[in-house]
């Protein structure tokens, strides 16, 4: 063998020793590592122990006195529901947005001086309580000094039937009707939950009995243009779907007193939609209102 040809010889071997560290180059460095170490341990939440956040005022929820927010209500239905100006109920209840109420939260209806009264009385599904009827009447006369009781309290507008004559008395208001206009709807617990009366557009609504004014406006869906007008401690009425609001909010008004224009607003056709509430429940407004 020649020089020449054991020369190439080693450049041949060499040349396959470099390329074969070449490719073992490229290949993993070390093999997958197993970790072996124990898994950590994650804390479990239990739903049943869970924290659950409650909704304003859910401690009071039942007693005497105080309400709990359904869905859809707005303090100036609540205002209705309970036979309270909803202005009291938001400052009764430290309210600094009053449209800010969600549902569950349990607000004061009746004054904090009037708690351990409330709490002696039976209260109703909602934890209103009953009140005596004829106190607090914007319109009621006091005891002058020498007398053992008040005088009696004004008669009523004539009536015909004893169960007319029997509510309007126990009101201790004198009542008359809102406009003169004929009965389209009569009273309905569920569907109606007061009088539907026929008039002109623009024709005088009279306050049915004298209170001051609870609210104006129309922030009460299918109300349209409202008036809440409330008479003493008990009762409320309200007066809808006017053309005109002629009062403001805190305003006395006299029986007769024209406190609107019947109009169509959130209705179908002109009407005046006339309610009576006592504690907040709707009552029929004839067994109040002189016969025709």
């Amino acid at each position: 063998m020649t020089e020449t040809t054991r020369r190439s010889g080693r450049m041949v071997l060499l040349l396959t020793a470099t390329l074969l560290l070449a490719a073992c180059g490229t290949g993993p460095s070390t093999a997958p590592v197993e970790d072996r170490r124990a898994p950590v341990a994650r804390p479990v939440l239990d739903p049943n122990t869970a924290a659950v956040k409650q909704p304003p005022g859910f401690e009071n929820a039942g007693k005497p006195g105080y309400y709990t927010v359904k869905p859809g209500e707005t303090l100036i239905r609540i205002g209705l529901e309970t036979g309270q100006n909803w202005k009291d109920i938001a400052a009764w209840n430290n309210l600094e947005q009053p449209n800010q109420i969600s549902v569950g939260q349990v607000l004061r209806v009746l004054p904090p001086t009037a708690t351990l009264a409330a709490a002696a009385s039976a209260p109703d599904s909602n934890g209103v309580v009953t009140r005596p009827v004829g106190s607090g009447s914007i319109a009621s006369t006091q005891v002058q000094p020498g007398q053992t009781s008040a005088p009696a309290a004004r008669p009523a507008e004539p009536v015909a039937t004893s169960a007319a004559a029997s509510a309007a008395n126990e009101s201790g208001l004198s009542w008359i009707w809102p406009v003169p206009g004929p009965v389209l709807a009569g009273f309905d617990e569920v569907k109606n939950k007061g009088l539907d009366l026929g008039g002109t557009a623009g024709e005088p609504v009279l306050a049915a009995a004298d209170g001051r004014v609870v609210y104006v406006g129309a922030g009460l869906r299918g109300y349209g243009n409202l008036i809440i007008l409330k008479h003493n401690n008990v009762y409320l009425t309200a007066y809808a779907h006017n053309k005109t609001l002629l009062v403001k909010e805190d305003q006395a008004v006299r029986k007769g007193q024209k406190i609107a224009e019947m109009g169509n607003s959130d209705a179908d056709r002109v009407k005046l939609h006339f309610e009576v509430r006592r504690q907040g429940k709707p009552v029929d407004p004839t067994k109040y209102l002189p016969p025709r």
